[in-house]
């Protein structure tokens, strides 16, 4: 079996489905655990924690892991770094045999630091055997020490090791997601897998095509081409609720359409979401003007672009429709991500700008790489909790397909599909 540890909603369990195969994922969250089966995806509901290891030893081809990152990732307190020489001193002594996980936890600022140890405790008891044949952990980038240092047992044991940061969008993931990896195999080198993407499309030269642009959050969601996106899934209440900015039911019938494959994106005076989007005319969801043609702009200062914001700090990271997004997390108010309208030319007194609309979960999961109809289960906001921690598919697939032996292929990941 492929064993995947803290399993979340299925990011590597997605990835090893359009692969071929499957794993036996341990999770804790309810929430994710019912989003793992809505998908089909084969869970053990549990403490990673407090799991034996014997069921699994002699049985174990490959073993997954992406650790809890809250303690650890910018949007949260970080405790995780203050209680790093605790984990590694865990890693350490599970690698030995020795569990002092107890003595260690109770020492710890944030509990849930010491998860990031947990692998180790199943490594070493599979290592008894020789299994697993391969091993893949993915976190956020502080976490990169820890990888070293698992890095540095493993090759003990007879595993070449690679551990380093990667970019998501270098993958063809629509989201500039840094994470550290480590990727070893007791059956080949173990290395990075070659970029597809890059920030600026190469030419092709006599090595090869080169590699194309990165993939933006416009060509992710389907918005039409990346010079002029038009939005199909966009829509909610504004940040503080009340009426929805487009016609009832016009943002579900676009989604229904483009899930059917039977949508197409269609520029003109005409398209409701186009016009609210660049600023050719405001759609309100009551008066004149919803359904008929939009008013002509007065000048050409009536044009709007959109960005995603990532959050509602100072620091936030935006992007433009036509990047990639920046890193999505949520679970915190102040993490929620908004589509906000930015002038392209100086507006007047006639063009106010576009209030600042809330990410979809639809349009949230597709920046991670996840499919549109992805089954995900919880409300709003245990929705966007397991988008956030998830590990996105497309980047997952190209970590995992050498270790199975299989080619990806540009069509294994049609992100608005």
């Amino acid at each position: 079996m492929i064993l995947d540890l803290f399993a979340g909603p299925g990011g590597w369990s997605r990835a090893l489905g359009v692969l071929g195969v499957r794993d036996v994922g341990l999770e804790w969250d309810e929430w994710a655990c019912k989003t793992r089966a809505a998908a089909g995806q084969l869970t053990i509901r549990t403490d990673v924690a407090m799991y034996p290891t014997w069921p699994f030893i002699g049985r174990t081809r490959g073993l997954i892991a992406s650790p809890p990152c809250q303690a650890w990732s910018m949007a949260g307190k970080r405790l995780g770094l203050v209680d790093q020489p605790l984990v590694h001193a865990a890693v350490e002594d599970l690698a030995a045999g020795r569990d002092t996980r107890e003595r260690l936890l109770a020492a710890c600022r944030d509990e849930r630091s010491l998860l990031a140890a947990e692998p180790m405790r199943y490594l070493h008891a599979l290592n008894t055997v020789g299994e697993p044949d391969w091993v893949a952990m993915e976190e956020v980038p502080d976490v990169l020490p820890l990888w070293k240092q698992y890095a540095a047992i493993l090759r003990t044991w007879g595993y070449s090791v690679w551990a380093g940061i990667l970019n998501a969008a270098d993958y063809g993931v629509p989201q500039t997601r840094r994470r550290a990896i480590l990727l070893a195999s007791r059956t080949r080198t173990a290395e990075p897998p070659p970029p597809t993407h890059a920030k600026t499309a190469e030419p092709e030269s006599l090595f090869g095509p080169g590699r194309a642009r990165w993939v933006s959050m416009a060509e992710a969601l389907g918005w039409g081409a990346t010079d002029r996106p038009v939005p199909t899934v966009c829509a909610g209440g504004g940040p503080g609720g009340g009426p929805e900015p487009f016609p009832s039911g016009s943002r579900k019938t676009l989604i229904d359409a483009r899930n059917r494959g039977t949508w197409t994106p269609q520029p003109g005076p005409d398209n409701v979401l186009q016009r609210h989007r660049d600023g050719t005319g405001r759609a309100h969801p009551h008066g004149p003007g919803v359904n008929g043609p939009a008013p002509a702009p007065t000048s050409a200062k009536h044009r709007w672009s959109w960005s995603l914001r990532s959050n509602n700090q100072s620091n936030a990271t935006i992007r433009s429709v036509d990047e990639p997004a920046g890193t999505l997390f949520f679970g915190h108010r102040a993490n929620e991500c908004t589509w906000v309208a930015e002038p392209t030319l100086a507006p007047d007194g006639n063009s106010p700008a576009p209030d600042p609309i809330r990410i979809t979960a639809q349009e949230a999961g597709l920046l991670q790489s996840f499919p549109a109809d992805y089954p995900w289960q919880g409300n709003k906001g245990q929705v966007f909790s397991q988008i956030g921690n998830a590990v996105p598919p497309r980047l997952a697939a190209h970590l995992l397909a050498p270790h199975l032996g299989k080619t990806l292929t540009p069509d294994d990941f049609t992100l608005a599909a």
